[in-house]
């Protein structure tokens, strides 16, 4: 697969191969479908959440599409990276590429219209 705007392939697919939605990932309220998805809602290891708040801010600050791709790209690597080296669990991992999409979803339909 060649270039790609990530946040649409990975809307439906995440690099586990499972469909996901918001309400797989770890939520303060799980019962809550389509809940916005912060990372303040997402537990994780210490020193993790700075580099987390950032990539997601990237994302919700981009100014362009292209801007936009390249912060969920970061996000996405960043996230592979953790969950390659298995210093989060699955379940966090998902939580995580569900609130960066959740971010680039809503930062594309903002920069579109």
């Amino acid at each position: 697969m060649g270039p790609r705007a990530w946040f649409h392939a990975l809307s439906a697919i995440s690099p586990q191969g499972r469909r996901h939605d918001s309400t797989t990932a770890v939520l303060s309220n799980p019962g809550v479908r389509g809940a916005r998805m912060s990372i303040a809602q997402i537990s994780l290891p210490k020193g993790v959440g700075a580099p987390a708040e950032k990539l997601f801010e990237a994302i919700t600050q981009a100014g362009t599409a292209e801007e936009l791709n390249r912060a969920g790209g970061k996000a996405e690597g960043f996230v592979l990276g953790l969950e390659s080296a298995k210093a989060i669990k699955s379940q966090v991992a998902e939580a995580l590429y569900v609130a960066y999409d959740d971010a680039a979803s809503q930062r594309s339909s903002q920069l579109a219209g």
